[in-house]
């Protein structure tokens, strides 16, 4: 895991991360609260966090798993 991304990437992945998360913590309030179907939706939440939770890792890390596999990102 060398670092492969600036510091203008990583804050990208941490905002990224964080937003994944806060709408993760929505989604399951709507799903608990049944107006999104429970089948959809506690599956939805937990990709959510799970992908955000990732985001800020790499962030943390300064690691991307996209360039680490030779996908050039933009940023």
């Amino acid at each position: 895991m060398e670092c492969n991304i600036d510091q203008k990437g990583r804050v990208a992945r941490l905002y990224t991360g964080i937003i994944a998360i806060v709408f993760g913590i929505a989604l399951a309030l709507l799903t608990y609260l049944s107006i999104v179907p429970a089948a959809l939706g506690w599956f939805a939440v937990a990709g959510s966090i799970f992908g955000g939770a990732f985001a800020i890792f790499e962030a943390r890390k300064g690691w991307c798993v996209v360039r680490a596999i030779g996908i050039k990102t933009p940023l």
